[in-house]
This record gives structure tokens, C-alpha cells and sequence, in this order.
């Protein structure tokens, strides 16, 4: 049998534990299948179309593209206000719609062979005067044009193609006040209600989801202690019969195994709220180097820049490996790296050049062409992970082996 291992390591800084560990697998015993939750955030058409990463997206076979934030900091697509700019529009006038930059980036995400989430709403705003991310002015209207927007990518309405769309999300991060909503959380509830309802009762074969929380709660004890956000998003949805088909939320840090136990408390919190049958999300997720967003908001440069070299350099990139390794034993049904695009938290520069986190969806890809996965065991749980798969021929063998300790590494 042919083996071939795969490295994604930031070594440790001098004096740090060097502890060996002795990693064990063992290919007469099977362990499910390896699963593609290597999905992005965004599409590889960036910068008014100037940049175009495609042919990279196919070497990473991205299964799942989420469109959130799309074309960062200035949105021309995807949001409600770039495609249905005037909300006192007649959401049946085709007229009323602006598709064209929409489709031919929605065009290259399929063209990449990959699935979409397509959150409904609009991209965070970190202005100080808030233009878009306030409560629609008519609710029913505001759900009206997210029927047009389906029918155009699923029916061909309007000029459309039939892209088979099934994943639609109801904003992004309410509880992101105000870079993201505006309104109160009541109003959020009401939004997504109406939308959600509207949508399932005009395409019921479609998913509908949200709230695509950034705070979800702690987790203690193994159980998830909600925000009164989410509680209170819970008793809404119940007392009005809201649709869930998934839920999504997302995390970022510096300690992978978080995402395992947010993962299972989150899914034990679903099931107690009476969202047994509801998918989880986590679809946004990424490296934060040190826990810390300081360097990011700061005003110097110098610092902003070495943070955001970490978050997708070798330091990043053995996180995510690690996290794609660990997400395998969770109840996620899909995640999505933030993001796959070229904004400063993207697999890409502003060039269009892969960075080394590119590397390690490149490195976990490769492994899914052995999807027999075989018991791999050893890795310390929160800085190593192994993760091994053979061909249904049982005549090669892979391992993707990530080695992440925090701290400021370097390759």
C-alpha cells in the first residue's frame, strides 16, 4: 500500500514544550468517511473582476461557498441593497432588480464546482454612519424581494439561470450592534420570521436558516448557556412557527478545539429548544491570533499588518488544518472558512496569490481522494491533529498531520 503524509506545522518557539508524541494509524480499521467541510466564505471574481482565483477555487475543490461580506469593504453584489436597490420597488417588476454583477459572480462560483449558501441581507459596516444594515421599512416587502432573488437563480425568472440554490440565510450577525443591525433584537426576530415563512411557503424544497450569530454563549459543562439573543431567537421561532431548517453561527480563535465543544453543546441546545432536525452551520470560522482583536481595530499599521500575516501564514494555516481534522468527530453538517477570497482574512492577497493557509485546504483536499478514513490516533487536542483516509482500493494511503502551537511562529 502507498502512504503519503501531509505536514501543516508551525513550530514551536524555543523553551515551549517539546514534548514527542507518537501518532498511530491503523488502516484495518475504519472510521466513517473523510467529509468536505472545507467550504468559504465569498467567490473567486474579486476586485470588480479584475482578480479572478477560479482556477485556484478548482485545485481546492470548495464545496460550499457562503456569500457574505462579498467584495469587502464595498459591496456591489449579493446584498439586498445592490440587487434590489429601491425598497419601495415592485418586488414582481424585473425591472426592480439589478442581477447583472450578481450573476456573473454567482456564474464563477458555479463555475468553480462549488454549492452556495446565499445569506439574504447585507455586508458588515464598520462606518461610522450606517447605510444599509438597518431594519427594512416593510417587512413583507423586504421578504417579497427575497422570493424575486430566488426565483431568478433558481427559476430563471427575470432573466436567470436555474443554479439550484438551496441554503438561504436571514442576515448576518443581528446581535452585531450596529455594525451589522441596526434595529432591536425584536425587529430581528420579526425579520426573519416573516422572510423565513415567506420563503417556505413559496419554495418548499428549499432550506432557510439563520441567525448567523457571532456570540452564541459559553459553554459550560458540556451545555451551551446561550446569549438571551439566542434564547430569545429560540422562543420566537417557536411561538410563531418560524422555520429552522439550519442553524448557523460562527467563532474565531486562537484554540481549535473550541469548535468541537461549541459544536456538541450547540447541537445539544438545538435539540432542547425543539430544533432537533434543524442542520448546524458553523459558517464563519478562522485564526485569531493571541484571542485578540486589538491589532485589527488598532490605528498602527506595522501591528495590524503582522496580525493579519499570522492569521493566514504557517501559524494559520496549521490551525485550519487542525480544525478540519477536528471538525470530522462534530455535529457540523457544513462550515466555512472566513473567507476564500481576497479580503485581508482570505486564502488570497490582494494579487490574487495564495497565502499558506491556501495550503492547507490544498493539503486536506488531497486527502479527500482517500475518503475511507482509517483510525488515526495520538494528537494532543488543542495543538496537534492526525487525520488518514485510504482509496476504496485499500492501495494508498494519506495522513494530513497538523501541528499548531500558538504563539507567533515562524517558517
Amino acid at each position: 500500500m502507498r502512504a503519503t503524509f501531509m505536514l501543516a506545522c508551525a513550530w514551536a518557539a524555543a523553551g515551549a514544550d517539546e514534548t514527542a508524541l507518537e501518532l498511530r494509524v491503523d488502516c484495518a480499521r475504519g472510521a466513517g468517511a473523510v467529509r468536505p467541510l472545507h467550504g468559504v466564505n465569498n467567490g473567486p471574481l474579486n476586485f470588480g473582476e479584475t482578480i479572478d482565483v477560479s482556477a485556484y477555487w478548482r485545485e481546492l475543490s470548495i464545496p460550499l461557498a457562503r456569500l457574505h461580506d462579498s467584495e469587502f469593504p464595498d459591496p456591489d453584489v449579493v446584498d439586498m441593497h445592490a440587487v434590489f436597490p429601491d425598497l419601495r420597488a415592485d418586488p414582481e417588476d424585473p425591472a426592480s432588480y439589478r442581477f447583472a454583477l450578481t450573476d456573473a459572480y454567482i456564474d464563477a462560483i458555479v463555475g468553480a464546482g462549488a454549492g452556495i449558501v446565499y445569506r439574504l441581507g447585507e455586508s458588515i459596516e464598520h462606518r461610522r454612519r450606517k447605510s444599509f444594515v438597518v431594519p427594512p421599512a416593510d417587512f413583507d416587502r423586504w421578504a417579497a424581494a427575497c422570493i424575486g432573488i430566488i426565483r431568478h437563480y433558481n427559476e430563471g425568472w427575470a432573466g436567470g439561470e436555474r443554479r439550484g440554490i438551496r441554503y438561504w440565510e436571514i442576515w448576518n450577525e443581528p446581535e452585531n450592534r450596529p455594525a451589522m443591525w441596526t434595529g432591536t433584537e425584536e425587529e430581528y426576530y420579526r425579520l426573519y420570521a416573516t422572510a423565513a415563512g415567506a420563503i417556505k411557503a413559496r419554495f418548499p424544497d428549499v432550506k432557510v436558516g439563520g441567525p448567523s450569530v457571532g456570540a452564541t454563549g459559553d459553554v459550560v459543562d458540556g451545555q451551551l448557556r446561550a446569549t438571551p439573543f439566542l434564547e430569545g431567537f429560540a422562543a420566537y421561532c417557536r411561538a410563531h412557527g418560524a422555520p429552522l431548517d439550519f442553524f448557523s453561527w460562527h467563532t474565531y480563535t486562537n484554540d481549535p478545539s473550541l469548535y468541537v465543544r461549541k459544536a456538541h453543546a450547540i447541537r445539544r441546545w438545538l435539540d432542547a429548544h425543539g430544533f432537533a432536525a434543524a442542520e448546524v452551520h458553523l459558517n464563519e470560522w478562522n485564526h485569531l491570533p493571541d484571542d485578540d482583536w486589538a491589532p485589527l481595530l488598532g490605528a498602527a499599521g506595522p501591528a495590524r499588518e503582522r496580525w493579519y500575516g499570522r492569521l493566514a501564514g504557517i501559524e494559520g494555516a496549521a490551525f485550519a488544518a487542525c480544525v478540519l481534522a477536528y471538525l470530522q468527530d462534530c455535529p457540523v453538517d457544513a462550515a466555512n472558512l472566513y473567507s476564500g477570497d481576497t479580503n485581508p482574512f482570505g486564502l488570497f492577497s490582494r494579487d490574487g496569490v495564495p497565502k499558506k493557509s491556501f495550503f492547507a485546504l490544498k493539503a486536506f483536499r488531497a486527502l479527500l481522494e482517500t475518503p475511507c478514513r482509517v483510525a488515526a490516533e495520538g494528537a494532543a487536542p488543542g495543538a496537534t491533529a492526525v487525520l488518514a483516509g485510504v482509496n476504496v482500493e485499500k492501495t494508498c494511503v494519506q495522513v494530513l498531520v497538523a501541528n499548531y502551537r500558538g504563539g507567533d511562529a515562524a517558517g
